[in-house]
């Protein structure tokens, strides 16, 4: 197979799009190095660790590595401020979001400051009332229950107007946020390495790592136990995880120790949603994002996300085990209404005018719960693969979430649309936005104009990431240890997705479930592999009669009554 391929298909199809080599010098010069066999170095050199040296702090993450918190910018002055308030037990408040990245992030920073002063407070803002990030009605709050400061997580950096007005009521406000940043606010301090004139080596920690950041600066300045830091692991990993942040870098560390401690040790409240959800004996970075991180968002989205922060703060499990069967069956409401809202705007986007022509899919409905269209527009790009808007009504304005295709810039289409926005902010991948009612046609249309302008006609199909193309007699027992230790897996290093040709089935696949097969493959040099084809019954004839097939896959390890395997999962089949 080339290194870079695109083949034909049709719209439903996935598109098989291999990464580039990395050069061939580099990656003999590592398997020599690490005594490793090919595509082990080649995979490391794709990933940029083509060195003995790289490849050791890949494999052994270290947490002595991570970067000396004092090189963010502001990070002394809030250190200061924060001493300040501590030594005079002043009223601190922790302003967060209300997605995991922001509970999570309420939960370290709570738990830390109130060991050191009882007179803290956290303040989630409401969804549906507030929206995202430091509100009006928050700094409100603030100076009515005489707070003195605030430390705001996982928001802030586009609070202008708001930290203007508490620094008016005498509220000092230190921002802690990794969003992009346009115009600063006028804080006291601003921790936040996209911000302009930081220096900090790492730019893509979770707003839960810039809090844990700011705890780890206030121990080393203090000379405190690092207890803390220890201890507060498995919430970071949980806010890496749930908030797709690359998983390089200080991520990786932090996601590396993180995952052992919650799978080791978690606190009360992730250990009662782990009780409620554990699918495997040992959770990875997928555990989190399908099947945490969704329950902790659910207060959030269906009701008071106080409830999640709540769930984070347990001390003792029986109350934990309260808070998380009543956040479980917040989940169960949150999917009910999320299947129900995406039928209808599935059936809507069918049904609009011109949908067959559009690269956008456009969707309103005046009824839909605010908290789930991220998810039902997630839902949509999945059915349709167009970057996708979904608005519902609340309080007099139209509020949207906006989802992308792969490798296409939504934030950057929005912006060529601001004219028609009240108010936006995201990222490259997710945004949520205010427009008025009567400038909803306006937008569906310039939205349209924006992203037939920037788009790639190659970005309007589904494609399928793959490494590499290998022979399954490459597949070893010790190339599957090795393969293992390239984990956490998430965001600039993912799960290798490998290619194999003119593979076949030896006649035993069968359905199971709905519509997954199971199956034994093989080529000619090699011995048979159990695998799995998820959502791939129609292919069963043809696996039955022997055809030879091109298959995509991810290499796992399966136990079944005591006995170990390695198991392919396959992503997609062409058949020859």
């Amino acid at each position: 197979m080339p290194d870079s391929v695109l083949t034909e298909t049709t719209k439903s199809e996935k598109k098989w799009k291999y990464a580039q080599a990395p050069p061939s010098a580099s990656v003999a010069a590592l398997s020599e190095a690490l005594q490793v066999d090919e595509p082990i170095a080649w995979l490391l050199c794709h990933r940029n660790v083509c060195s003995f040296e790289q490849a050791r702090d890949y494999f052994r993450p270290d947490l002595s590595k991570l970067h000396d918190p004092f090189l963010m910018k502001d990070m002394e002055k809030a250190v200061d401020r924060l001493t300040v308030a501590i030594h005079r037990q002043e009223r601190i408040l922790v302003y967060g979001d209300y997605d995991v990245d922001g509970t999570t992030s309420i939960a370290v920073l709570f738990r830390f400051i109130k060991s050191l002063n009882p007179s803290v407070q956290f303040y989630v803002p409401d969804r549906h009332s507030e929206g995202y990030g430091l509100s009006m009605t928050g700094v409100e709050w603030a100076a009515e229950n005489n707070i003195d400061l605030i430390i705001t997580l996982d928001c802030g950096i586009t609070a202008v107007a708001e930290v203007e007005w508490a620094n008016e009521l005498g509220i000092d406000v230190v921002v802690t946020d990794h969003h992009l940043p346009s115009v600063l606010p006028q804080a006291l301090a601003i921790l936040n390495p996209k911000q302009p004139g930081c220096t900090y080596p790492f730019k893509e920690l979770s707003g839960c790592g810039i809090g844990y950041k700011l705890v780890q600066a206030y121990t080393i300045k203090h000379g405190l136990s690092t207890e803390w830091l220890s201890q507060s692991l498995d919430l970071v990993a949980v806010s890496i995880a749930a908030d797709f942040v690359p998983l390089i870098g200080e991520n990786r560390i932090l996601a590396y120790y993180g995952l052992q401690k919650l799978n080791q040790n978690p606190c009360p409240g992730l250990k009662a949603v782990i009780q409620l959800s554990r699918p495997k004996t040992e959770l990875t970075v997928n555990d989190i994002v399908f099947s945490i991180a969704p329950r902790i968002n659910a207060a959030g989205r269906m009701g008071d996300a106080r409830q999640a922060v709540a769930l984070l703060l347990c001390n003792e499990m029986n109350d934990a085990d309260v808070q998380a069967a009543a956040i479980n069956t917040t989940n169960s409401d949150r999917r009910d209404v999320d299947a129900v809202i995406t039928r209808e705007a599935i059936e809507m986007a069918r049904c609009s005018e011109n949908f067959s022509q559009r690269k956008t899919t456009v969707v309103f409905g005046a009824h839909w719960h605010k908290g789930v269209l991220g998810i039902v527009a997630s839902r949509l790009v999945e059915q349709y693969y167009r970057p996708t808007v979904v608005f519902s009504h609340v309080d007099g304005l139209l509020t949207g979430s906006a989802r992308t295709v792969n490798g296409f810039n939504i934030y950057q289409a929005l912006l060529g649309c601001s004219e028609c926005i009240e108010q936006f902010g995201g990222h490259e991948a997710a945004a949520g936005l205010t427009i008025k009612a009567e400038n909803l046609e306006a937008f569906c249309t310039r939205f349209e104009q924006e992203v037939d302008r920037l788009i790639l006609e190659e970005q309007l199909f589904p494609s399928l990431d793959i490494e590499r193309p290998i022979r399954l007699s490459q597949i070893t027992p010790k190339f599957y240890r090795i393969l293992r230790q390239f984990a956490p897996f998430g965001p600039e290093n993912p799960q290798p997705i490998f290619a194999s040709e003119a593979v076949f089935s030896d006649g035993t696949a069968k359905i199971v479930g709905e519509n997954h097969l199971l199956m034994k493959v093989r080529q000619e040099d090699s011995h048979s592999f159990s695998a799995i084809a998820f959502g791939s019954a129609t292919h069963l004839n043809r696996m039955a009669k022997g055809l030879p097939f091109n298959m995509a896959y991810t290499i796992e390890e399966s136990t079944y009554r005591g006995q170990t395997e390695i198991k392919l999962i396959i992503k997609d089949i062409k058949f020859l």
